[in-house]
């Protein structure tokens, strides 16, 4: 079937009336940006045009609710926003959107209420603007370094001490795979004591500290290291090893 074959089959479905089927699905094809496939098989799309296709058939007929499960993934830049367009127009027109996505900036985009999932569990849920009040507050120190020299040694702890006690309201927030994230909660922190900091710290330990960076804490940067807790947490290995033992 052809993108506007299967928009048409699923508006008729949905119990969307003959004489407006058409215009809808031409709006849908324009909102989208599938007017140059409309009329080409489905089967042929490229993965970013099927994409688009399935988040225009979960619109067709305009339901009440559309469930969608990472609607932008492996979608490019300017078809990622045309998408988030059509959603937000969605939700302007009182419809209600349930997704999942592992970029937050989409969820930044399109989503009034936020939750985070780790095993299965919710670790935050609540409005975008109470989760960043809750957990962005403040800056973040990203160290990248050497990983000839190891990051578990006596430079590490040295370099730990001296950061902890240059910036009091400093803690140490993942610290994973040559990658040291710091945490600053006072968010009245003078921007050259952390550089300050940072730049002594390079100097000293030149050959350990490849290089740094300093920011606001991000919604991104919270769901990565929600994320790593998954990664870390030795229940899941007990479950696979009991599975092998079971497949055994």
């Amino acid at each position: 079937m052809t993108g506007d074959e299967m928009l048409y089959l699923y508006s008729r479905l949905r119990g969307m009336r003959e004489p407006l089927i058409s215009g809808h699905v031409k709006h849908l094809i324009q909102r989208l940006g599938l007017q140059n496939f409309w009329s080409k098989a489905c089967g042929n799309y490229s993965g970013g045009n099927k994409r688009k296709l399935s988040t225009a058939m979960a619109m067709a007929a305009d339901p009440s609710v559309l469930f969608l499960d990472e609607p932008t993934s492996g979608v490019d830049p300017v078809s990622r926003r045309r998408i988030w367009k059509a959603l937000s127009a969605a939700i302007d027109n009182g419809q209600s959107i349930v997704l999942t996505s592992h970029s937050m900036e989409e969820c930044e985009a399109l989503c009034h209420r936020l939750g985070i999932m780790v095993n299965g569990r919710f670790r935050c849920l609540g409005p975008v603007s109470y989760l960043k009040q809750k957990f962005c507050q403040g800056y973040s120190i990203l160290i990248k370094l050497d990983p000839k020299y190891g990051d578990d040694g006596e430079s590490f702890q040295k370099l730990k001490e001296f950061i902890e006690t240059s910036i009091p309201s400093s803690s140490l927030r993942d610290h994973h795979e040559g990658l040291i994230q710091y945490y600053i909660s006072d968010p009245d922190t003078k921007w050259d004591l952390i550089f300050r900091t940072m730049e002594l710290a390079k100097e000293k330990w030149s050959l350990f500290l490849e290089d740094y960076s300093v920011g606001e804490t991000t919604l991104e940067q919270i769901f990565l290291t929600f994320a790593r807790d998954q990664i870390n947490d030795p229940s899941r290995y007990k479950v696979k090893s009991c599975w092998n033992c079971c497949k055994n």
